[in-house]
């Protein structure tokens, strides 16, 4: 019996034996198969080890001209979550809305709906990063994250833009240069140890996702300067707002873009959206009578006009149909440097009317009015500047001091730049070199658009502007010491659309400015938004600010100089007087013109006053004086009838004989009354009828 019990025990233990085998191989044959062939398997299986998390690039650094950095990527801590790692998700959320001073719910809120990977806060300071950390949360982890710095604040702010909590750039140089700047996102594996705290490995490769630096024209010294100084001028005019743009008249480069208020782009999700844009860029406004020195510029080179040619002024009212052009003073006989030193608005309707509608147009366009100055800057805006209309003069009046078409400042910025710039168009350049991480800084070249007008007008219109800026000009605060300054003041009404028509106690006060005249250096443009009365005017409250931003500018160069003081002048001594009408003048084709300048002439060689005129004379016309005999604007084939009233028979046939008008005079004396009336636009051929009588005072 013991015998066969053995051997029935022998056997169980071989079967047993055989099944472990059994399973054991088919288990190894398993975990090979997965290993070697379950892809889901493997990936199964990594995912309990770790995982991963993408993070923004590190962005290339903005410096100013001189290497000055203006934005910069730093390391800012973040904090994530892998949710199914949590333990206690309620409890855990509650401890983190406690240690970063979150809202209740907010985390919870935020990891609804995750499995794998959740930021919960970003840029966090050092201390709120601390306290989660002694938390100690299974599943929480930290990860130092690129974080954009802007160590300048809000002094170059509207320029620079701002990159989002993403990495994306959004306003400004940011957005403009985003490509280079921006680099590669990284993906990082996220590791647990054994204690099942979070790891992220960095890796040593950050370079190579990193982006390229940028090099700006801007000189952060000039900007820094030029925004104190218009702070402090919007403060004291009670202005809304304010710009000041400069230019390198020879390369096109910005070396200021200052804007009040501004913003400080480190704080950029605290300020609204439309707050953050560049009004220098985007806004556009009506330049008013700074627009006449291109006027100007673009009668001499069609040569409609002569430096040395008298224009009626007409007393400071001169109609034409639909409106009545006025000055604030009444003026007589004015040369074209008279018209833009007083800005005459009669006088500058005067030579638009000789100029042209149509010649105009395309002068203005090509001087770039109402088109982007191609910059590059995001979302640049064009202006506004209409085609002429067929039989609307007083739209052709209005263009003529800056009424009817709105630019914006580092489009006038760049067109007075081209005046200074010999009659060259140069593109306003921002960026001036860009540099690939490790490499060399390659850089940008100057960019010419067009010659606008030749050297020799340029020249002479600046000439011209000087007069501006002098004793007795309208931007007479703007002067420098021992500089010559050209330049040109604006008033520009603003639209009131609710009342349908133009403010009369909301401006804009603009002035342009290029020092030193005779070698220039710097071309400004500063526009200030509603200043107060009664420093509302482009000379009281424009060019005082050019005078200040110019010294501390033109020092940063090398050139010292100082504001000047304006003298006391009182609004008559600024009035021409009445000078006799001027001769007929000779065709343009016999007109010859006058050689290039070599360089820029000096104050002594300047044409003298068409008359002189004495202290007794600089005063407002008194009636008792004899009206200077009206030009006859031709206007595309038909006239432009003046005001015959206060002439005499033989004045009236003196207009008739030049203009080749006929005109039929009755009575004798003054003429009393015309048809039709002063302002009419006629054919050539039309009769004009003036009734005349003895013993009329002069209108």
């Amino acid at each position: 019996m013991r015998p066969a019990r053995s051997r029935a025990t022998r056997q169980r233990l071989a079967l047993a034996r055989a099944v472990l085998l059994l399973a054991f191989v088919g288990l190894a044959a398993r975990a090979g198969h997965l290993s070697l062939f379950g892809e889901r398997a493997s990936e199964l299986g990594v995912r309990q080890r770790h995982t991963a998390i993408s993070l923004a690039p590190e962005r290339g650094t903005i410096l100013d001209r001189s290497g000055n950095e203006l934005a910069l990527s730093t390391a800012a801590p973040s904090i994530y979550v892998l949710p199914e790692e949590l333990a206690d998700p309620a409890a855990n959320a509650r401890a983190l809305e406690r240690a970063l001073g979150l809202p209740r719910g907010s985390v919870t809120k935020r990891l609804s709906g995750r499995r794998s990977f959740a930021f919960i806060a970003r840029w966090v300071s050092a201390k709120a990063a601390a306290r989660v950390k002694a938390l100690d949360l299974r599943g929480v982890g930290l990860v130092d994250e690129p974080h954009r710095v802007y160590p300048y604040k809000d002094v170059g702010g509207a320029l620079l833009g701002f990159a989002n909590i993403d990495g994306k750039g959004v306003r400004g140089i940011e957005q403009q240069e985003d490509d280079w700047l921006r680099g590669s996102p990284r993906r990082l594996p996220v590791e647990r140890d054994g204690s099942g705290q979070l790891l992220v490995d960095l890796g040593d490769e950050d370079w190579a996702t990193a982006g390229g630096d940028v090099a700006l024209t801007l000189d952060v010294a000039m900007q820094a300067e030029a925004r104190r100084a218009l702070a402090e001028a919007v403060k004291s005019t009670g202005a809304r707002s304010g710009v000041v743009v400069t230019l390198d008249p020879a390369t096109g480069d910005v070396l200021t873009l200052a804007e009040w208020p501004g913003y400080d782009p480190n704080d950029f999700r605290e300020v609204p959206y439309a707050e953050t844009r560049s009004r220098s860029f985007l806004d556009a406004f009506e330049p008013g009578s700074t627009l006449k020195a291109f006027l100007v510029a673009a009668a001499l080179e069609n040569e409609t006009l002569r430096p040395g040619d008298a224009i009626d002024c007409e007393n400071g009212s001169f109609r034409v149909p639909g409106k009545t052009i006025r000055d604030h003073h009444p003026y007589g006989m004015l040369r074209p440097e008279d018209i833009l030193r007083v800005s005459s608005n009669v006088g500058a309707v005067k030579i638009a009317f000789r100029l042209g509608p149509e010649t105009h147009h395309a002068m203005l366009r090509r001087f770039g009015f109402g088109s982007s100055t191609g910059s590059g800057f995001p979302d640049e805006s064009a202006g506004v500047l209409r085609a002429p209309l067929p039989g609307r003069p007083v739209d052709h009046a209005t263009l003529a001091f800056g009424q009817g078409i709105a630019v914006t400042p580092i489009q006038l910025a760049a067109a007075t730049a081209s005046l200074a710039n010999g009659g060259v168009l140069v593109r306003p350049r921002l960026v001036s070199a860009r540099r690939a991480p490790g490499g060399r800084w390659q850089p940008l070249e100057p960019e010419t658009v067009q010659r606008v007008v030749s050297e020799q007008t340029a020249a002479t219109l600046l000439d011209m502007l000087e007069s501006v800026t002098g004793s007795e000009g309208t931007g007479r605060r703007a002067a420098l010491d021992g500089l010559k300054v050209a330049g040109k003041t604006g008033t520009a009404q603003k639209f009131d659309r609710s009342a349908g028509r133009y403010s009369e106690d909301r401006f804009i006060a603009w002035f342009i400015g290029i020092a030193p005249a005779d070698a220039p250096r710097i071309a400004v443009a500063i526009a200030l938004d509603e200043p107060r009365r009664p420093t509302h005017t482009g000379g009281a409250a424009a060019a005082p600010l050019f005078a200040r931003v110019a010294t501390a500018q033109l020092a940063r160069l090398g050139i010292l100089t100082e504001p000047r003081p304006a003298p006391r002048v009182s609004p008559t001594t600024t009035v021409a007087a009445a000078t006799p009408a001027p001769t007929e003048l000779p065709p343009v084709s016999a007109r010859k013109p006058a050689p290039v300048k070599k360089r820029r002439p000096v104050s002594e060689q300047k044409p003298k006053p068409v008359s002189a005129v004495s202290e007794e004379d600089r005063r407002p016309v008194a009636q008792h004086k004899p009206r200077p005999v009206p030009e006859v604007v031709r206007l595309a084939g038909r006239v432009l009838l003046p005001d015959l009233r206060g002439l005499t028979v033989a004045e009236v046939e003196a207009v008739s004989r030049r203009s080749r008008l006929p005109v039929k005079i009755t009575g004798h004396g003054r003429a009393v009354e015309q048809n039709p009336p002063p302002g009419s636009v006629i054919a050539v051929d039309v009769d004009v009828s003036v009734r005349c009588e003895p013993g009329t005072d002069p209108i």
